[in-house]
């Protein structure tokens, strides 16, 4: 089954960043520098890799840091900004940004996290599976920064589990695959969390799936995982 049935992303890079102030006082977090480039550069280049031709961008806070850059890296012009008047949570940056879309199926990402995952088989698994949303799941040992998703055998989501202390598990890797239509069809409000109002809530009534892939994985919403993009991404 070719990529080519989801060739956008929607990138979200509108958050407030306040927990990585402290060293990144004045740019949104996803346009943190990292050896000249912004965090962004590196998530638009692995999308990119990964079949992605076309980018919508859902701003809000500081968007003006973001316009310069966006011309320069899209001379061609392909991609769309959807901009927020006021915040609207991660659920209603995702549903108006979709509503800019015409594909059956979009890639849903934030900017502030790099997850080198394969975006072909997971569209793999959506497919077959008919799911209304399909997330990359990260195996992680010894955390307490994020939840847990757990599995059935054949990989539809049986539960969201809450931040704490875990030996291992799956850890959501901030990367989804929509069904566009469906999910702009849902009864929410106009402003909502994505993880709470809709993965949370509708689990059990919808087909989402989880797929695990021991890929690469960095969120830089703190000033330590700031350090280690910088050493580990050239």
């Amino acid at each position: 089954m070719s990529v080519s049935m989801c060739s956008t992303a929607i990138i979200l890079a509108g958050g407030l960043g306040t927990r990585l102030r402290s060293v990144v006082p004045d740019l949104p977090k996803c346009m943190a520098p990292i050896h000249g480039q912004p965090f962004l550069h590196y998530v638009i280049a692995h999308l990119k890799a990964q079949g992605i031709v076309h980018f919508v961008f859902a701003l809000g806070y500081k968007h003006e840091y973001f316009l310069d850059y966006l011309e320069r890296t899209f001379p061609e012009g392909n991609y769309t900004l959807s901009m927020e008047e006021a915040p609207l949570g991660t659920g209603g940056a995702i549903r108006q940004a979709c509503s800019l879309i015409n594909e059956e199926n979009v890639l849903v990402t934030n900017g502030d996290t790099l997850f080198k995952g394969d975006i072909p088989s997971l569209l793999r698994v959506h497919e077959q599976s008919k799911a209304d949303c399909s997330l990359l799941l990260k195996p992680m040992q010894q955390f307490s920064r994020y939840g847990v998703v757990e599995l059935s055998p054949d990989g539809l989501i049986t539960s969201f589990k809450e931040k704490q202390y875990y030996e291992s598990g799956l850890i959501n890797a901030g990367m989804y695959l929509l069904r566009t239509r469906r999910f702009l069809s849902e009864a929410l409000p106009e402003k909502f969390s994505f993880e709470k109002d809709y993965l949370e809530a509708f689990y059990r009534s919808r087909i989402m799936c989880g797929v695990p892939q021991d890929a690469y994985f960095i969120d830089i919403g703190i000033p330590a995982d700031y350090a280690r993009a910088q050493a580990e991404l050239s």
